[in-house]
C-alpha cells in the first residue's frame, strides 16, 4: 500500500522578553507575549492606565493561540479583531485607548516552516540573519509638527481601538525559516534610543536571546529612556521543512509580494531546501 505524503515540519525556538516604565514614566503601558507558537509586542496608547490596559488587552486577545502548534493568517485577524472589540469598550467620553502590536507566529505552510509576522502601528520586528539585520515591518506613523520650540511628535497612524469603531487593517508577510535566524520584536521605546547598528550588534552578542533581550532594553535604559521600552527576541533553533516533492529543484514560496484586501503578503521568499 502507498501511503500519501504526511507533512510534518518543524520549528523549534527559543524566545525571552524584557519590559520597563523607563527612567521617566511612573507606569508601562508595553506589554508582550512570548509563549510558542505566537510572540509579540503591543504598546499601549491613551495615557495614565488606558493605555496599559489596551496593551494587556491586546495580549489577551492573542493567548488562546497559544494552545496550538501552527497559525493561520486567519488566525491572526481573528485576534485582531477580538483584540478591537475588547479595547474599544475601554473607551470613556473623550478617551480612547489604543494599542499597537508586532511580532510572529509560527506557521505551516504546506510542510514548509514560515514565521507569520504581523503589524498594527509603530512598534517594529527585525531579522537578523547572519551579519544582516533586516526591518521586516513597516512603521504607521508620521510627523506632526508642534509649535514654538517643541520638537515635532510621532504619530501612530494606524492602531487597534484609538476611537476606530472598526478592526484595524493588520500587515502580514510570509517569512520561511532557517535555522540561525534571531528575531526581534520592540516598542518605539527602544527604536527611538538605539541606531539600528547598535541593535545588530546586541542582537549578535550573545547566543541566549534572554540575555540580549535585557542588553537591548539596559542599552535604551542608558541612552536616556524617556519611554517605556520592550524586547522580545526568538531564534530559530531547529528547522526542518518537509513540504512535498516537486518536480522543480528550485521550489520556493510563492512570491506574492502584492497585499490583499487582508494585507496578506509573503516577504522576500528565501529558497526552501
Amino acid at each position: 500500500m502507498v501511503r500519501g505524503h504526511v507533512v510534518t515540519p518543524i520549528l523549534e525556538v527559543a524566545a525571552a522578553g524584557t519590559t520597563h516604565q523607563g527612567n521617566f514614566r511612573d507606569h508601562n503601558e508595553d506589554d508582550y507575549l512570548a509563549r510558542r507558537p505566537v510572540f509579540l509586542v503591543a504598546d499601549g496608547l491613551g495615557g495614565h492606565a488606558s493605555g496599559e490596559v489596551a496593551s494587556r488587552r491586546v495580549v489577551e486577545a492573542f493567548e488562546p493561540l497559544t494552545d496550538r502548534d501552527w497559525v493561520t493568517a486567519e488566525d491572526v485577524l481573528a485576534s485582531v479583531s477580538r483584540a478591537s472589540e475588547s479595547v474599544r469598550a475601554l473607551a470613556s467620553g473623550d478617551r480612547a485607548p489604543g494599542s499597537t502590536v508586532t511580532g510572529v507566529a509560527l506557521s505551516d505552510q504546506g510542510g514548509v516552516p514560515c514565521w507569520l509576522v504581523f503589524n498594527i502601528g509603530d512598534s517594529r520586528t527585525y531579522l537578523l540573519h547572519g551579519e544582516r539585520l533586516e526591518q521586516l515591518t513597516v512603521d504607521h506613523s508620521g510627523i506632526r509638527q508642534r509649535g514654538g520650540t517643541a520638537p515635532p511628535r510621532n504619530i501612530v497612524t494606524r492602531a487597534i481601538g484609538a476611537g476606530v469603531d472598526r478592526p484595524p487593517m493588520a500587515d502580514q508577510w510570509l517569512v520561511p525559516a532557517v535555522e540561525g535566524q534571531r528575531l526581534l520584536l520592540c516598542s518605539d521605546g527602544l527604536t527611538n534610543e538605539l541606531t539600528e547598528l547598535l541593535i545588530q550588534a546586541h542582537l549578535m552578542s550573545d547566543p541566549d536571546p534572554q540575555v540580549v533581550a535585557d542588553r537591548l532594553v539596559e542599552a535604551a535604559l542608558a541612552a536616556s529612556g524617556r519611554d517605556n521600552v520592550t524586547a522580545v527576541v526568538v531564534d530559530a533553533v531547529i528547522v526542518r521543512s518537509d513540504a512535498p516533492a516537486s518536480d522543480d529543484s528550485g521550489d520556493t514560496l510563492p512570491d506574492t509580494t502584492e497585499s490583499d484586501p487582508h494585507g496578506f503578503a509573503v516577504a522576500d521568499p528565501a529558497p526552501i531546501t
